[in-house]
């Protein structure tokens, strides 16, 4: 099969597409035909050395895929034809982008029926992101106020479809050119980061999502008792420390495979309230490129391989 590796640290150049074994499933597992494998900021820290979770290269990059059911380990639970979607294995290698992917089935979920692969491949690690850091994490109900950083980005697009399913009221932070976009997925309000500071522009949310190590500044708009939901300061004690003596709850982040609320994301987007936006898609031969748009920093919603 055609896989991605990398044999060094470095740039998107550092990426080859080579030939390589099939893996095989084993019990409680299943073998995926991917068809689409989805890119992550966490990828591109990851190829390039500045965050080391896979250890030392060589490695295969890349977790959130959509597929079919090649073939199905005993106790598996899907059947081999089942369209499956699933981020397996994160934080260890799962060699996402590649033609065959082996994973734990109860990481998987069905794929959403209205959903093409490209598009399901795209909410595995994002979704999960937003579910557990506004569900799980700060029990978001209805008429909550959420304020969401960078709404238009991957995390923050379904973050933002997320808190209205909940019913809350969403305030998205977000570029200009980006307003029309993060309105037209429920946002109440949209505020210009670049012109405006959130953080006198804002008061009394009872969630705060945020995905740009902006833990003070974000504790400045919640109410006594709201909950800081933190992606890149989720390990930060002394910011969690700061956040208790405040009286504000803090709710650190690091995105763990579930297929069962994958399963529920999936039900939300077959009853129309989540749709993943996707902004390009390359060949699996141009991933060097995939992650290069990646790196600009000026993506909307997702970026995804077609394999």
């Amino acid at each position: 099969m055609r896989a991605v590796v990398q044999n060094s640290f470095g740039g998107p150049e550092v990426l080859e597409v080579v030939e390589t074994e099939r893996p095989r499933p084993g019990a409680g597992e299943v073998l995926v035909r991917v068809h689409a494998s989805a890119l992550n900021p966490v990828d591109i820290a990851v190829r390039s050395g500045m965050l080391p979770l896979l250890g030392e290269p060589p490695f295969g990059l890349g977790w959130d895929i959509s597929g079919v059911v090649e073939e199905a380990g005993p106790g598996a639970g899907f059947a081999v034809g089942d369209e499956v979607f699933g981020m397996p294995f994160f934080p260890r290698a799962a060699s996402g982008y590649a033609e065959y992917v082996t994973a734990p089935a109860p990481q998987l979920a069905r794929k959403p029926a209205p959903l093409d692969h490209v598009h399901a491949a795209a909410l595995p690690l994002a979704a999960l992101t937003a579910w557990q850091g506004l569900v799980d994490g700060a029990r978001v109900k209805a008429g909550d106020r959420v304020l969401i950083h960078r709404a238009a980005g991957g995390v923050g697009h379904l973050a933002v479809q997320i808190a209205k399913a909940r019913g809350a009221q969403v305030i998205a932070l977000a570029g200009a050119a980006r307003h029309e976009f993060v309105r037209g997925l429920g946002a109440d309000e949209v505020i210009d980061y670049r012109a405006v500071d959130f953080a006198e522009a804002v008061r009394d949310v009872d969630v705060v999502l945020d995905s740009t190590a902006q833990g003070d500044r974000s504790l400045t708009v919640l109410k006594p008792g709201g909950v800081l939901v933190t992606i890149l300061e989720h390990r930060d004690d002394a910011l969690r420390a700061r956040s208790e003596a405040a009286g504000r709850r803090f709710a650190g982040i690091s995105v763990e495979p579930d297929g069962a609320a994958l399963a529920t994301i999936a039900e939300l987007v077959e009853a129309g309230r989540i749709r993943p936006y996707v902004e390009e898609t390359f060949p699996l031969a141009e991933v060097a490129k995939a992650h290069a748009r990646v790196e600009s920093g000026r993506t909307q919603g997702k970026i995804v391989l077609t394999v």
